[in-house]
């Protein structure tokens, strides 16, 4: 059975020392699963039975160009009024639970792996209809509109429907689950998951203008961020500025898999 990563809530005992594995650089920051308990969690306006760890937020030598959300709903929770920008789209994907997605007046059930993007200016509703806490990752970011280009609609899907694509010349050990296709020009984002068979790696210091949010799902990893191997593991999230050299090696005997976001498909801003 697949299984996707979410912070673990809770609190460590008085024992714990208190020392840990988080990063916070100019070029690249790393938030491991541990630091996710209740007490960083925020209550947002609009929500009802619903707490979220903001992992990434617009911020001065923080990430630019996004917000990401992991979102929790408990039973019968949710919100008739999630998104307080009209300009932001949204993109979750679903850790655990059951939810009612009702999107201009469509309704889709969100379970496990399920994937739903939502452009801005579209009507959306999310509620828990389980008796079990609802749990997904939400990415938020402001819609870069371009001339002769139209919003892109919005569509419901899931890990288990979309093929990932292996990568050139790795022998499949290196795929990528796009749920949207990278030459649709509408999209100025994608949200995929990056998937590394055990020993599998990015064979090569990636540096590129794209920034980057990456969410640990499952597996373990010793991940490059700038000059530094850090290993990582299910549950932890990294924030890559653009131009932040990175790459990785799977570790463990059990495929790594991350939710990776990226901007795309627009010219730079001057």
């Amino acid at each position: 059975m697949v299984s996707y990563a979410f912070p673990p809530g809770g609190l460590p005992d008085q024992s714990i020392n208190p020392e840990g594995t988080a990063i916070f650089t100019d070029c690249y920051a790393v938030l491991p699963a541990v630091t996710q308990r209740d007490i960083v969690t925020s209550f947002l306006p609009g929500w009802h039975k619903t707490r979220a760890w903001i992992l990434a937020r617009p911020l001065s030598g923080f990430a630019e160009t996004f917000a990401q959300y992991a979102l929790e709903l408990a039973p019968g929770g949710g919100s008739d009024t999630p998104e307080p920008d009209a300009k932001a789209q949204a993109i979750l994907f679903v850790a655990r639970g059951q939810a009612d997605l009702v999107i201009n007046g469509a309704k889709h059930s969100l379970s496990a792996g399920s994937y739903a993007y939502i452009p801005p200016g579209d009507r959306w509703t999310l509620w828990n209809t389980g008796d079990t806490p609802f749990q997904a990752h939400w990415v938020r970011k402001s819609y870069e509109p371009a001339v002769g280009v139209v919003v892109p609609a919005a569509f419901v899907t899931s890990d288990a429907e979309v093929a990932p694509t292996p990568m050139p010349d790795c022998d499949g050990v290196w795929a990528t689950t796009r749920f949207a296709d990278p030459a649709d020009l509408a999209h100025d984002c994608h949200v995929n998951i990056v998937t590394f068979q055990p020993g599998g790696r990015i064979p090569f210091a990636e540096t590129h203008v794209m920034e980057h949010g990456l969410y640990v799902l499952q597996g373990t990893a010793e991940y490059l961020l700038n000059k530094d191997w850090v290993s990582v593991g299910p549950g932890d999230f990294m924030w890559l500025r653009a131009f932040c050299p990175q790459a990785c090696i799977a570790t463990g005997s059990e495929p790594f898999r991350y939710l990776l976001y990226k901007d795309v498909n627009r010219h730079v801003r001057l």
